[in-house]
């Protein structure tokens, strides 16, 4: 970072001030309303007072300086004066995120300093064109690429009209005849299904899940099971047990509700550890073993689990092993308002949810056919800075301030699979950093864990993942 002397003519920035680490002698540059509170500096670890007389002592401009590191709050210390440690492309990518000077995040430490984080720190703009980064186009606000929500529209108008892309247009074409809204739902669920992944959904009740699961299931010809998860919910309850048979003098094997194809776990929290244990080989092995023999479950199989979060009475939380096997975390948020004026309209006659289903969808695709998109979806190119771009992500959530434990190296995977599956819906054959950013929230909100500090200070999982992916480079592939 370069800096004038004292006395120079030049201004400094509105809102800023820097000021000299007593221990090390670095440049430390905040906003002026840190001034008098405690900041720690990202060289040394040294916590010392921002001095009043700093403000104004040494000029700068912005032509002069690279992106320069944060000052880092002390944890509890109170002070919001933590700073993004890069000029990332993804400032562009989501526009509604608040500016880096004034983010909350840095409050608990904010994100690490760029020497701290090694090969995810951006370069200085002069050095960005021939590194090969650029950044992506801005986009409107509604069509964030940080939501699956708007990613919705940019698939179904994408791209080549490829096989792969008119099969995903019929299922949401015929799913839109039942199902209205919740667009997120609608396309996280579909690409979890073609990537071989499962998802967790987290909504009040009322929402329509199970409406959803069972259109899913007529227009694919997939069969379609529900497991009501209670207190009182056995393992055997789940994926069947051996029976006496009195006529053969045998045992035979009682196939469990899990032996279907797409199945809704209906609020899987109810459940103790003990239960859900018996969905970890089902959702990964996708078999189950009793008694020493593999019985195996026909594909594809797709896991729907909801959960409501707001009530915590009688409830138990997921294990860390459980959430991993879940590619997505999704939230079904209230319709908007068109919307559920559709939802009134359609569903307010009293007509036989059955006939409806029987009577107004048609069966357009079938399970072999399902398999064999799975396999060419495989066959979508991942550029190796596409793969380098999502190692980084995944590896810096594990040294984020925030987070007490980072995400799996299947999260990396399951954001590999996710983009290959998007880009195929988008009638590419190749994926772009876009379909990386469009799933990142839904593949990591659930897979890391918040420290107790940032807990008590109120910080969002999204927010802080947010932050942590605008602190990355995007590549031009």
């Amino acid at each position: 970072m370069s800096s004038t002397q004292p006395g120079s003519d030049s201004q400094p920035p509105h809102g800023t001030t820097e000021f000299p680490c007593n221990a090390c002698g670095r440049m430390l540059k905040v906003p002026v309303a840190a001034i008098g509170k405690q900041a720690k500096c990202p060289q040394c670890g040294v916590v010392q007072e921002v001095p009043a007389s700093a403000a104004g002592d040494i000029g700068t401009t912005a032509a002069q300086v690279d992106p320069p590191p944060a000052a880092v709050a002390e944890p509890g210390a109170g002070s919001a004066m933590g700073a993004s440690p890069v000029s990332s492309a993804l400032d562009s990518l989501n526009p509604s995120a608040p500016p880096a000077a004034t983010s909350p995040q840095g409050a608990a430490g904010g994100p690490p300093a760029a020497h701290e984080a090694g090969p995810t720190a951006a370069p200085p703009p002069a050095a960005q064109a021939s590194s090969g980064f650029n950044p992506l186009p801005k986009k409107p606000v509604q069509d964030s690429p940080m939501s699956l929500k708007g990613a919705m529209r940019e698939t179904r108008h994408a791209g080549r009209d490829t096989a792969t892309k008119q099969l995903f247009d019929r299922i949401t074409d015929e799913v839109s005849k039942i199902y209205v809204g919740q667009d997120e739902l609608v396309l996280g669920a579909l690409v979890a299904l073609f990537s071989n992944g499962h998802v967790l959904i987290e909504s009040v009740p009322g929402l329509g899940k199970t409406l959803f699961v069972r259109t899913l299931g007529r227009i694919l010809g997939c069969e379609f099971g529900r497991i009501q998860f209670t207190a009182d919910l056995m393992p055997s309850d789940i994926t069947g047990a051996p029976i006496f048979d009195m006529k053969e003098q045998e045992f035979r094997f009682r196939a469990g509700p899990v032996f279907t194809q797409l199945l809704l776990a209906d609020e899987i929290n109810r459940s103790p550890a003990k239960t859900h244990a018996a969905l970890l080989e089902i959702m990964q092995e996708y078999r189950v073993t009793i008694d020493g023999t593999s019985h195996e479950l026909e594909r594809p199989f797709l896991v729907l689990a909801t959960q409501n979060p707001i009530e915590s009475e009688g409830t138990y939380n997921l294990p860390e092993a459980q959430l991993d096997r879940f590619m997505f975390k999704l939230f079904a948020d209230y319709p908007e308002e068109t919307e559920e004026a559709d939802i009134l309209r359609m569903h307010s006659s009293q007509e036989d949810v059955n006939a409806r289903l029987e009577e107004d969808l048609q069966t357009i695709t079938s399970p072999p056919e399902i398999m064999r998109v799975i396999r060419e979806n495989a066959d979508v190119r991942v550029d190796e800075k596409l793969i380098d771009y999502i190692n980084k992500i995944v590896r810096l959530t594990r040294k984020w301030p925030q987070f007490h434990m980072g995400a799996s190296p299947r999260a990396g995977i399951a954001l590999m699979q996710g983009a290959r599956t998007l880009a195929a819906f988008a009638g590419r054959d190749y994926a772009v950093p876009d379909d990386v950013v469009q799933i990142v929230l839904p593949a990591l909100r659930h897979r890391v864990i918040l420290t107790a500090e940032a807990e008590v200070e109120g910080h969002v999982v999204d927010s802080l993942l947010t932050e942590l992916v605008r602190s990355v480079d995007v590549p031009r592939i």
